[in-house]
């Protein structure tokens, strides 16, 4: 059936070669879209934010990302599958995208991809047994979950050879054969890397140049400024030549430094009345100081993990959202006309008790509101502590505390707040400076007179006596230091043995996994779990000593090392006499398991020394001694102060007190 003519005119339209045509193009096309994905993906893998919402990241704040969600969900998945090798995976899309632009094909497809399998897998199998920066945003290793997966394959099929490989040249093979692999993937050609090198010494020649012209024209500089003589009085700058107004001296410089000099200041003014034009300005600037700001949170605080792609589930930590957060308070919350007010009326009140200064700095605070004082010369500063009671009594409040501010020449009066903002744990542990502390036991101890979290290290305590009368917050404070452990602190690095006699505020943590032994309420068994704590510290002293490390971070140091090598840690351990009588020993393979810190939490003290007094004292007067470099330490409170409770001997092995409110001032220097 022959073609109708208006079919065959309309394949005539098109002329011959359109296949081939069609082809270069769609080429051209699939290379500039992997340069636009490689380039993508760079810049969403830079402007990565761990607190992005994500596959496995839940926040409501708004992304960071520069490319938005897309990048953020890109970005997270790139990195908790590959870790730090998804950063290459950019520069193979930019690398194909350039050749297929280029020549118009990919030659060798199949074996590229292969390579870059090889690459990626024996780069991140490189990168997981590498210890994690601080840095680091993810709970995945350097090289993901394919490293993790694969390392632990490799893990099994090393522990069947019968020869022992040390896991570094396993290692340093990953990653030669990964970078041999990445670099045949890219697909370069010989020419293109001379092509590139060529380029490469190029920019640094051209960098080199004109950091060698800049540091000529600096010496040029420097010699011209050091030939110039400003103050050259041979010129027009007689003493007739300023007498004389029209004289031209604007050529000079030292004249226009002169004129600057002397704009603002009027000759005719004497010193005295400088000084007080300068006192009236400084006294018309503000004197009250901007409260402390919000503790910032931290990226991970508003953020909650629907899976984590690491671990089996045994364990996972605490959210924030189990504990209230701080009250919504609009407007500021310190009245800046109110805190100038008190500051006008605490200097009159000294003025009236014959104390000359001035207020210079008003720090509002949580609790209380800090006066900087700078007393006038000659005034004694126990003169004005001695005021402390009559001061409170003018200011209507309840005490004053009054000392030198370490470090400055000035008074700080400590006047309490009429409302008094509450301190919520939720706000200091979603902190950056709980985040990023270095503490290794730290404790959330609420906020300084700025409004700043105060932390401290348990560990470098490295005991602590807590005493208060019922009601003053003991148990709220000790609440807190225990929950601040719980939220940073795994049951793999920290556990509890917690001693209650009372039953009642520590059994809330009963059916934890951080507790070693139930929640202890008879005190006769908490004889025995101090005694096994005695028991477990010389465990550990004597694990430590064939060990040859002086503290539990060199004991766990050392058995992660041995862990990387493939070594296996024994020790000698006599089990008997021979026929002879003569010592036998045995070498016993010590556990690779890194010791946790244990923490012993003990509410109150008076009950226990009246059960078992001699007992009681003398495993807690062993630990303090000793129990520092294993990774044993005690947190101990009563609400009875007394000598016969804490006596001089519990005392001296606590270096570290708390005091709450208590009765009288002989319990206050008991304690403390």
């Amino acid at each position: 059936m022959a073609a109708s003519p208006q079919t065959s005119g309309l394949v005539n339209l098109f002329p011959q070669g359109t296949g081939a045509f069609v082809r270069r193009r769609l080429a051209e096309l699939a290379g500039l879209a992997l340069v636009a994905a490689g380039a993508a993906g760079a810049v969403a893998l830079f402007s990565f934010h761990a607190g992005d919402p994500s596959l496995n990241t839940a926040s409501g704040d708004a992304v960071g990302n520069l490319l938005g969600r897309p990048g953020a969900v890109a970005a997270d998945l790139g990195l908790q599958l590959f870790g730090v090798v998804a950063g290459l995976l950019p520069l193979v899309a930019l690398a194909w995208g350039w050749t297929l632009m280029r020549a118009r094909a990919l030659p060798g497809l199949a074996r590229r991809v292969a390579l870059l399998l090889i690459a990626v897998l024996t780069l991140t199998l490189a990168m997981t047994p590498l210890d994690r920066p601080e840095t680091w945003p993810l709970a995945t290793g350097l090289g993901g979950v394919t490293g993790g997966f694969a390392f632990d394959g490799l893990a099994r099929v090393m522990a069947r050879v019968p020869v022992a490989v040390p896991g570094e040249w396993l290692g340093s093979a990953a990653a030669v054969i990964g970078t041999l692999s990445f670099i045949c993937a890219l697909g370069f050609t010989r020419r293109d890397w001379s092509a590139g090198l060529r380029a490469l010494g190029g920019a640094l020649a051209g960098l080199v140049m004109g950091f060698v012209a800049a540091l000529r024209w600096i010496a040029g500089l420097a010699r011209r400024v050091k030939n110039t003589n400003p103050l050259d009085l041979d010129g027009p700058l007689r003493a007739d030549a300023l007498d004389d107004p029209d004289a031209d001296i604007g050529e000079h410089p030292v004249t226009a430094r002169r004129e600057r000099a002397a704009v603002g200041s009027d000759p005719g003014k004497g010193l005295l009345a400088r000084a007080r034009d300068r006192k009236a300005l400084k006294s018309k600037k503000a004197l009250i100081a901007p409260p402390a700001a919000k503790p910032k949170p931290s990226r991970t605080a508003n953020r909650q993990r629907s899976f984590d792609l690491v671990g089996d589930g045994t364990y996972r930590a605490p959210t924030l959202d189990l504990l209230g957060g701080p009250e919504v308070i609009l407007g500021p919350a310190h009245d800046p006309d109110k805190l100038a007010q008190n500051a006008h009326y605490l200097a009159s009140v000294l003025d009236d008790f014959g104390v000359k200064g001035e207020i210079v700095k008003v720090r509002p605070g949580p609790v209380v509101t800090l006066y900087e004082l700078e007393p006038a010369p000659g005034t004694k500063t126990s003169r004005v502590v001695g005021l402390a009671d009559d001061i409170a009594r003018s200011m209507s409040a309840i005490s004053v505390r009054i000392a030198v501010v370490p470090g400055r020449s000035v008074i700080g009066i400590e006047l309490p707040n009429a409302d008094r903002e509450p301190v919520h744990l939720r706000e200091l542990l979603a902190s950056q400076t709980f985040e990023r502390t270095k503490a290794k036991l730290p404790l959330t101890l609420g906020k300084d007179i700025g409004g700043g979290p105060v932390i401290a290290d348990l560990a470098t305590m490295p005991h602590l006596l807590i005493a208060g009368t019922t009601g003053s917050g003991k148990s709220v404070g000790m609440n807190a230091m225990v929950l601040s452990l719980l939220y940073r602190l795994s049951p793999e690095e920290c556990r509890f043995i917690m001693i209650d006699p009372k039953m009642l505020e520590l059994s809330v943590y009963e059916g934890i996994p951080h507790l070693l032994t139930p929640v202890v309420t008879d005190p006769k068994k908490a004889v025995v779990a101090l005694k096994w704590t005695v028991r477990e510290m010389e465990e550990r002293y004597r694990a430590m000593s064939q060990l040859g490390v002086r503290n539990i971070e060199g004991y766990n140091a050392r058995l992660k090392e041995a862990r990387k090598k493939g070594e296996v840690l024994s020790r000698r351990v006599q089990t008997g006499f021979d026929a002879e009588g003569r010592p036998v020993f045995e070498d016993q393979p010590l556990g690779t398991e890194p010791l946790p810190f244990i923490v012993v939490v003990v509410d109150e003290m008076a009950d226990l020394m009246l059960v078992a007094g001699k007992d009681v004292e003398a495993a807690i007067q062993r630990l303090a001694q000793m129990a520092r470099a294993a990774g044993i330490h005690i947190m101990m409170a009563t609400q009875r102060p007394s000598v016969d409770v804490i006596t001089g001997t519990i005392k001296a092995n606590f270096p570290t007190r708390i005091s709450f409110q208590v009765t009288s001032k002989i319990d206050s220097r008991t304690i403390l």
